[in-house]
């Protein structure tokens, strides 16, 4: 399977590359870069001190569509909703793992996967989807009895808070019990809050070093607390799981998946 990388010589560019280098059954299409950049023209498979691939990095997405079965896009909010264009234009599959996207970037990457099988996953670790069908059941065995609160820390460089991930445990919390998050949602504290609300499901964020990712689901009743905890050590694992969804989509029908349905897990 022929997969391209948008964004190619960004770290996380470069470990798509690698990635899809030693996976079996996958081949690298090309990667971009934007104009102007150093890499422009170079084949990809030197990006990452490897042999010539007998791909090229260019600055024309719409090539890249054109020429991959599926592309991986860890880019930006406003890019990856460009490139899930493309891909309905091309009919090329299409794993975007760009989090801090909005409901309405959300909202419109769901219209265009009526024409391409589009993978939007806020965390394409195997561990982390695992833990998102995890906190959905364990909310709703315990119910409202027991507190949830999520706590997240990442590198003091990342720009969105709380991460992509802490919303989709968030997500995965509510509906479990059967509730609309933005509902519940407690998303800071600061100054006399009064008691906790009954229900809510509340987020601290936290910022420093160089973490990768570390998300905790806490669940907190009278007497005990259950912890549901996940911490990333390296960003390999993300790049593992992107070309593990590209090569899911071989042959899958336009529509918006999640790494739950490339997990099986769907219905967790």
């Amino acid at each position: 399977m022929k997969i391209g990388i948008v964004g190619c010589a960004g770290r996380m560019g470069r470990m798509l590359v690698q990635e899809v280098l030693k996976t079996e059954g996958a081949a690298l299409a090309g990667g971009t870069e934007p104009a102007g950049a150093p890499h422009l023209g170079q084949d990809i498979g030197l990006l990452v001190g490897s042999e010539p691939a007998g791909a090229l990095i260019g600055d024309d997405p719409s090539a890249l569509f054109a020429a991959a079965d599926a592309v991986i896009d860890f880019t930006t909010p406003a890019a990856s909703l460009a490139h899930a264009r493309l891909a309905a234009e091309h009919g090329t599959a299409l794993v975007i793992g760009t989090t801090g996207m909005t409901a309405a970037h959300e909202a419109e990457v769901r219209a265009l996967a009526d024409r391409a099988a589009i993978v939007l996953a806020p965390n394409m670790s195997v561990g982390v989807n695992l833990l998102f069908a995890l906190t959905r059941r364990v909310a709703a065995t315990l119910g409202i009895d027991y507190d949830i609160e999520i706590v997240e820390m990442h590198h003091r460089h990342k720009v969105d808070a709380p991460s992509g991930t802490a919303l989709g445990l968030g997500r995965a919390a509510a509906a479990g019990r059967g509730v609309a998050l933005d509902e519940a949602a407690v998303w800071a504290r600061e100054g006399h809050t009064g008691p906790r609300p009954a229900g809510a499901i509340g987020f601290a964020t936290l910022r420093g070093g160089d973490v990768v990712g570390d998300h905790t689901v806490v669940f907190a009743a009278d007497g005990e607390r259950l912890e549901l905890t996940h911490k990333a050590s390296n960003r390999g694992v993300f790049a593992k799981g992107a070309v593990r969804a590209a090569l899911w989509c071989h042959g899958r029908p336009p529509g918006l998946y999640s790494m739950l349905d490339v997990l099986g897990l769907a219905d967790e």
